[in-house]
Formats: C-alpha cells, sequence, structure tokens
C-alpha cells in the first residue's frame, strides 16, 4: 500500500510507490491562457484565438502545453527545493482543453545513490478531471 509523502520525508522513510502530495489547479480558462501566453512569451494565437484555432480544426482554443509542463515543475517543488531536483524529462501525451482540471501526481518508481547522494526517480503525470493523462515524465530528486 502507498503512502502519501509530507516535504522533508527523510529518504530512509521511502518506499517505491509511495506518492508525493498531489497538485490540483483550477480549471483551465481564457483568462489562464492569456496570462500564461503573457508570462511565457508563447503568442501562438491557437491558445487564445478561436477563430484561429477553429482554422485549425479545433473546437476552441486550448492550453499551451508548456502549462501543464510548468505545473509538473510546481509539484516538485512544492515537496522538495528545487536545488534537490536532478532531472526532469517529460512528453505531452494530449491535449488540455478549456474547462479541464489538471491535477499533477508523482510516485517513487525508484530509490538509489549516485556518488554518494540518496536519489528517488519520480514517475509524473498530469491528467485532467476525467483521468485522461496530458503529459507523463520522470524527475530525479535528491534527498538528504
Amino acid at each position: 500500500m502507498s503512502n502519501f509523502l509530507k516535504c522533508g520525508t527523510q529518504y530512509s522513510d521511502i518506499r517505491v510507490g509511495d506518492q508525493i502530495p498531489l497538485l490540483q489547479l483550477p480549471a483551465i480558462n481564457r483568462t489562464t491562457l492569456a496570462l500564461y501566453c503573457g508570462a511565457s512569451g508563447d503568442h501562438n494565437p491557437i491558445h487564445v484565438d478561436i477563430d484561429f484555432a477553429r482554422k485549425a480544426r479545433m473546437p476552441d482554443v486550448f492550453a499551451h502545453g508548456m502549462l501543464s509542463a510548468a505545473y509538473l515543475g510546481r509539484l516538485l517543488t512544492n515537496w522538495v527545493p528545487q536545488r534537490q531536483i536532478r532531472s526532469l524529462s517529460m512528453r505531452f501525451t494530449g491535449i488540455t482543453q478549456l474547462a479541464h482540471v489538471p491535477t499533477c501526481s508523482g510516485t517513487i518508481a525508484e530509490k538509489f545513490e549516485v556518488d554518494g547522494e540518496q536519489c528517488v526517480r519520480i514517475d509524473i503525470t498530469c491528467s485532467n478531471q476525467y483521468g485522461e493523462e496530458k503529459l507523463a515524465g520522470s524527475a530525479v530528486v535528491a534527498l538528504a
């Protein structure tokens, strides 16, 4: 049985299958997309212009993939300080539509040591409220 880990959990107390605390975000809306567009500098009109999105045969605008990637980064930094993240990789697996509610999760997949540093590999995902995966990836985090 897995358990949810708290911030500051010691390496010796972590088991494969344990989960880091979930990160659930508000539903994606047009304001979120406009704010991310400005903050990121990604002004691709498919994310903010409904006419452009429809010309591209999409029903409406949709979230930037990198917005969900940022949420996965926040999932990790809510659990450990950024300086403890050794690697982060992810792949896009679906489109996050308007009104989707992103939830990010992480499960400990492996414990190991590298050059005397105690680390865990975490399988991470960002899914919507229907359980549909939108991003999947992996992170390596050093622990004390």
